[in-house]
């Protein structure tokens, strides 16, 4: 069984009932979740042998945490007992032509102040197949940057092969502090992935005849952009996942995956969704791509499993992809008319 690693940051999600804005919550959902432990859960649902890494507060909140991760099955033995509190964010759902909102507390939370010696990564690595982590977590400290670079080099020492999400988040960090430090990262990363503006943001890499904000994306456009990434950091793979945002309640979803040994540029099929929460849509694409390659898929198989596995988890309530090898395969053979199973 492949052994896959994650590293990152898992939150408490507080989120107002059904689309209820802050202003008129008087109570809020509670779910765990954060980039990399989403991608550890699917996974782990996929059967492979899944862990995260992490630093939780020894208290009742960072108890719940680790007992969620171990419910889907995901090893948890790597997450390190220390510092006082677990990164909170808020969780407003947009609907129709109203946007989704996040707001974060997640200031001097346990991982943020994580310390040299903290993670033991040569053990950590020991028998692992691959690693993977996003720029959300060097993006939370000066400490949390500095680790995450450790953890590459080490990666990288072991043998292992190594994926990044650029997962840029400007209310984390600059577009100038992000360029910097993932600069030095992404050089050991043998699979970059990427959303629509990623590439852009941490880089200044565009995509011709694209626009965002109409939804207008051009996939020529984003071949170059995944070459350009190529040349200059040297990953093998680049995968950047496509969505065209119609609404926020309706998106258009597919997903490319660009090889760098022929230049070959393999594009998954698009996927028409009624959101129902899109968050975790990218981890899931990531997790699914990992699952595939590690399972010896060709890379057109690998991008449509990738594609099919985070258009299902974008139907799902909360951060993680519940959804099974058998279901993403379903879909990926064209059953997507939501048919009632009897």
């Amino acid at each position: 069984m492949k052994r896959v690693i994650t590293f990152g940051e898992i939150m408490l999600r507080l989120s107002p009932p059904g689309f209820q804005r802050f202003s008129q919550a008087r109570s809020l959902d509670v779910v765990f979740g954060g980039a990399e432990s989403n991608a550890s859960v699917s996974l782990a649902n996929y059967g492979l042998d899944s862990a995260f890494v992490t630093l939780l507060p020894a208290n009742p909140i960072g108890d719940a945490a680790v007992n969620e991760l171990r419910s889907f099955g995901v090893d948890t033995r790597g997450i390190v007992r220390k510092g006082d509190r677990i990164g909170i964010y808020f969780y407003e759902k947009g609907v129709s032509m109203r946007p989704s909102k996040v707001v974060y507390d997640r200031r001097n939370s346990a991982i943020a102040q994580i310390a040299p010696g903290d993670i033991d990564w040569k053990a950590v690595f020991a028998g692992a197949d691959w690693f993977h982590f996003t720029g959300i977590t060097p993006a939370l400290s000066e400490s949390a940057a500095r680790e995450t670079l450790a953890a590459v080099q080490a990666a990288k020492a072991q043998g292992v092969a190594i994926s990044c999400d650029l997962n840029y988040r400007k209310n984390l960090w600059s577009r100038e502090e992000a360029g910097r430090v993932m600069g030095q990262i992404v050089p050991y990363v043998d699979l970059l992935i990427a959303n629509e503006e990623d590439a852009a943001d941490v880089f200044g890499i565009r995509a011709a005849e694209t626009d965002i904000n109409s939804g207008k994306l051009s996939v020529e456009g984003y071949r170059s952009v995944a070459g350009q990434l190529v040349e200059r950091f040297g990953a093998k793979l680049v995968a950047i996942t496509l969505r065209e945002s119609l609404s926020a309640s309706d998106n258009n979803w597919s997903g490319l995956l660009y090889d760098a040994a022929d230049g070959e540029m393999y594009v998954s099929k698009k996927y028409s969704i009624r959101l129902v929460d899109r968050l975790g849509g990218g981890d899931s694409f990531g997790s699914g791509l990992i699952y595939a390659l590690l399972s010896g898929c060709s890379r057109q198989e690998a991008v449509e499993y990738a594609a099919a596995a985070s258009a299902l988890k974008q139907t799902i309530e909360g951060d993680v992809n519940r959804v099974s090898v058998s279901e993403v395969r379903s879909l990926m053979g064209g059953n997507a008319s939501g048919r009632v199973q009897r």
